[in-house]
């Protein structure tokens, strides 16, 4: 039996950026899928690339944790900055996230009058720049140690935000902006979905803070797919590729692990499944630490798109509707294009995705025959708004178009939600931290603290990693 100091369970972000930051140690890193990257993967279907599901890379730039990270490990990604980080269509209304605070601002009065935007939109941009510029994060628990840190973060963040920490994003909005029109709040709730996989309504006022004021830092472009990235920063792990990890029992100084093609033993466990799934892993000791979070039913419906055109486009749009999209729960979804002169991911055209939100329950309840049916119809239903928004573009030019529900994430990917549950000062307690109860079984990814996205779960993985060298 092969043994090691540490065993990653998933190649996702946090698992990926874990593994490179200790690729000196006696390591191994598993992924079930033929791709790396699980929600960043990049993969290959009908002879064209497609990016699974993360199309914007943030946070890198000087003084970030992704950027020090990256550093750390020496990495320089292939990536060209989107000067229009996002362009959101409401109807006639057009919001391009860029940079500039007073062009953005100059378009938001424009589109969503109000005599208080001045000091909404200043207030999500100066909580954000506080918060990035917090320097030692923290928050794990299980341990002596790990309840200090995490106390002198929150006595940290006390200090910065004061009663602001408190505050909700729904009370702060009626606060300052007071009752806005239903497409005003479709415009924040839209762009929250995207960055932090909730709806104003249940989250704090810092989460919404640093899901808005995302495309105030720079937002790129990965060349040749997100998956790249992984790839590249994996390239130094020993990493097994297409094997399943199918149980892990607890000895008394490590961990056995049983996969689909063999037995290993590893000191150290980090998972980056999602902390709703890592149950099926453990015998009932474990099985019952991770049944006692609650499961965030909601994913993602996703369409990917070949298009033959030579059209310029953006590299990100957001379509936001009247009507929610059928089996959604949403009324928006986000569009990502391939640059032309991208040879690997335009090499047929367009490489194209599409993608809005759902809940697992809603597919899971299906038959089969249903399933069929409903999966069309909401394909049809975006690919239909898509071209009333597109003009340029006509039905012929598309060559390839197919659908992944939740259903199919499973399968591929090994999850069926998308990320965790929302941070609010009522969940605070309740959401996973990387440290579990058990001596050497770890977590990370998005549905541990502290978010989504490269950002967020650069968040978790700094903690990880210092939690994780503490004895190692």
């Amino acid at each position: 039996m092969q043994k090691y100091d540490l065993a990653i369970i998933g190649s996702g972000i946090g698992g990926a950026l874990i593994a490179a930051l200790n690729k000196d140690k006696s390591h191994i890193l598993f992924e079930k899928d033929s791709n790396l990257g699980g929600c960043a993967s990049t993969f290959k279907r009908f002879g064209n690339y497609y990016n699974t599901g993360a199309t914007t890379f943030v946070g890198y730039e000087e003084n970030h944790i992704l950027k020090n990270m990256f550093d750390k490990i020496k990495y320089v990604p292939n990536i060209s900055e989107s000067k229009i980080a996002i362009r959101t269509i409401q109807n006639k209304k057009v919001v391009d996230r860029v940079r500039d605070f007073e062009e953005f601002l100059t378009q938001i009065q424009e589109n969503y009058p109000n005599e208080n935007n001045r000091i909404f939109w200043e207030k999500i941009k100066d909580i954000d720049e506080k918060f990035w510029q917090i320097k030692d994060i923290h928050f794990a628990k299980y341990s002596l140690n790990s309840y200090i840190k995490s106390l002198s973060t929150f006595k940290d963040m006390i200090k910065v935000f004061k009663l602001d920490l408190l505050k909700s994003a729904s009370s702060f909005i009626k606060e300052t902006l007071g009752e806005i029109t239903q497409g005003y709040q479709s415009f924040i709730d839209a762009q929250l979905l995207i960055t932090v996989q909730s709806k104003s309504k249940d989250i704090s006022l810092l989460s919404m803070a640093l899901g808005l004021a995302y495309p105030f830092h720079k937002v790129f472009y990965v060349n040749n797919g997100m998956g790249s990235i992984i790839e590249e920063i994996l390239k130094e792990v020993n990493v097994h590729k297409k094997e399943e990890i199918l149980k892990i029992k607890k000895s008394k100084d490590s961990y056995v692990i049983t996969s689909s093609k063999g037995e290993y033993q590893a000191k150290k466990i980090v998972l980056n499944t999602t902390v709703y799934d890592s149950k099926n892993l453990f015998g009932e000791k474990i099985k019952k630490y991770y049944e006692k979070f609650e499961f965030s039913d909601q994913s993602a419906f996703t369409s990917y798109l070949t298009i033959n055109s030579k059209e310029k486009f953006l590299d990100h749009y957001q379509i936001i509707l009247e009507p929610d999209i059928p089996n959604c729960i949403s009324n928006s979804f986000f569009i990502s294009f391939s640059k032309l002169s991208d040879e690997k991911m335009s090499q047929n055209g367009y490489s194209v995705t599409i993608s809005t939100h759902t809940k697992v329950s809603t597919w899971k309840a299906l038959s089969k025959d249903d399933y069929k049916k409903q999966k069309e119809l909401t394909q049809n239903f975006i690919l239909e708004h898509f071209l009333d928004y597109f003009d340029n573009i006509s039905s012929e030019q598309i060559t390839k178009i197919f659908s992944a529900t939740c259903l199919t994430f499973q399968r591929f990917i090994g999850r069926a939600n998308c990320g965790g549950k929302a941070l609010n000062i009522k969940s605070a307690l309740q959401i996973p931290s990387c440290k579990t109860p058990f001596e050497g079984l770890y977590n990370v990814g998005d549905t541990v603290f502290a978010g989504q996205g490269w950002p967020g779960v650069a968040i978790g993985v700094n903690i990880l990693n210092k939690e994780l060298n503490e004895k190692l």
